[in-house]
């Protein structure tokens, strides 16, 4: 496979040192990917064709390098790099590791994952956007194309970060037409991409991961003949229905054609529903009303900590996680038993969450925060754990994995210091204190 690029070919970063080209990775819409080897390893080089190696891309990228921004959940640019034939231009930036895969492959029903990962990703999404736009940064190309996830824990990748560009500016690309914000669609006067229309984007890439299928792919669009640029502008900008709008049921989902979204809309709990509802409804129409990322955030972090496992089949199922009762198994049909609940409340201010205290389940240090900067399920972050009694099994205990002591009070008003490593008994009605921040209580429903 040959590119722009030899194998051996020498360019220089602006920081002034030389690149050498090992390979060619890929291509996309805008330019090749190749593999590199400079003073800190192997990186990745995105080089621009030539009809798209214009100044105001060249200022774009170069805008972005300046920035610095430092976080994990984007391939950054990192330096502008220049020479070649015709004096082209691209840009550093890391390889992105094998463990991340493209949602394409998960449309397709290529990876194997579990709703755990998938409401996980979800939840990184938002946050990571989120980040860009507490910057001032505008993406304004969010797509299945630019994110990719870990389907084993739910870790995203944000790539092809090159359209980004300070809010309000108006320069460069408005995004992917089946992403884009309806106004953005249909070209109104004053409409141009922004945080705003990143929302928009945004849910209806939450709505592909977790539905798999697009909110606006409804009977409308099987009725078209020819989807050319003038059916896309009438599906996304000029009607958009959303197919599960609960007043307009004139793009509902084919109940041949469209079983999967049928199946995934059922399973989902009544808390993101109502949101997608929002968004793909009012939020169409009055870009004010579209779903923001702290309500996605709230949303998908108390759904994460709700899943539960059926009995029966052994199947993740998502739960309300304020009900009582959980309904049926997706999978099996079979009825879901919900575990107790861990009703978790922060101290300063007081915010109360519930995680249902599943096989392993976890509590971590943002349970602990009112308002977390971000949700972090790793092993240093973790606080306490649910485990099985070596000896004894199905009897489970709250093993503390903090560094700080708990005070337990048991229901019959006795009280247990918890010290690091040690494990407290399961029983409704146990309290206790997660370190100095949160208090906790078992709730049996």
């Amino acid at each position: 496979m040959s590119g722009m690029l030899d194998s051996g070919a020498r360019l220089t970063a602006d920081t002034g040192e030389e690149v050498k080209v090992s390979g060619l990775l890929g291509a996309g819409g805008q330019g090749e990917v190749y593999r590199v080897k400079t003073s800190i390893g192997d990186q990745a080089l995105k080089w621009y064709y030539p009809a798209c190696a214009t100044a105001e891309q060249r200022n774009i990228v170069e805008s972005l390098v300046g920035r610095d921004f430092e976080d994990d959940r984007f391939l950054w640019p990192r330096s502008f790099v220049t020479g070649g034939r015709a004096g082209g231009f691209g840009y550093l930036m890391d390889i992105r590791p094998d463990r991340f895969k493209g949602l394409p492959a998960l449309f397709r029903r290529q990876l194997r994952t579990s709703p755990l990962a998938l409401v996980t990703a979800g939840l990184h999404m938002v946050e990571a956007y989120q980040s860009l736009h507490s910057r001032g940064i505008a993406y304004r190309d969010i797509s299945w194309g630019n994110i990719f996830f870990d389907p084993d824990n739910g870790d995203v990748l944000v790539c092809d970060n090159d359209n980004a560009v300070s809010e309000g500016d108006s320069t460069g690309i408005s995004g992917t037409m089946e992403f884009m914000a309806p106004e953005l669609v249909r070209g109104d006067a004053g409409a141009v991409p922004g945080t705003q229309t990143d929302l928009h984007s945004l849910s209806v890439l939450l709505f592909m991961l977790l539905m798999n299928h697009h909110p606006l792919k409804g009977r409308a669009e099987l009725e078209i003949r020819c989807l050319d640029e003038a059916a896309e502008k009438r599906l996304y900008g000029k009607r958009p229905v959303f197919v599960f709008d609960p007043v307009d049921d004139a793009n509902r989902p084919d109940p041949v054609e469209h079983t999967t979204v049928l199946a995934t809309w059922a399973a989902a709990p009544p808390i993101l529903q109502k949101l997608f509802a929002q968004n793909f409804t009012e939020g169409l129409h009055d870009p004010t009303r579209r779903v923001r990322e702290t309500q996605w955030r709230h949303a998908l972090s108390e759904v994460r900590d709700t899943i539960v496992v059926c009995a029966e089949c052994g199947r993740q199922n998502m739960t309300e996680p304020q009900s009582a009762t959980a309904g049926a198994c997706w999978s099996c049909g079979r009825g879901l038993i919900l575990p107790p609940r861990l009703v978790v409340t922060t101290l300063s201010p007081k915010v109360e969450r519930n995680l249902r205290l599943r096989r392993a389940a976890r509590v971590y240090a943002h349970h602990l925060l009112a308002e977390p900067d971000r949700h972090r399920y790793d092993e240093a972050s973790l606080v306490a754990e649910l485990v099985e009694h070596p000896r004894k099994p199905g009897k489970y205990g709250l093993a503390n994995r903090s560094a700080e002591s708990w005070s337990a009070r048991r229901s019959d008003g006795t009280v247990q210091q918890v010290t690091p490593g040690q494990t407290v008994p399961l029983r409704a009605g146990l309290e206790f204190g997660l370190g100095s921040a949160a208090r906790a209580v078992v709730r049996a429903d």
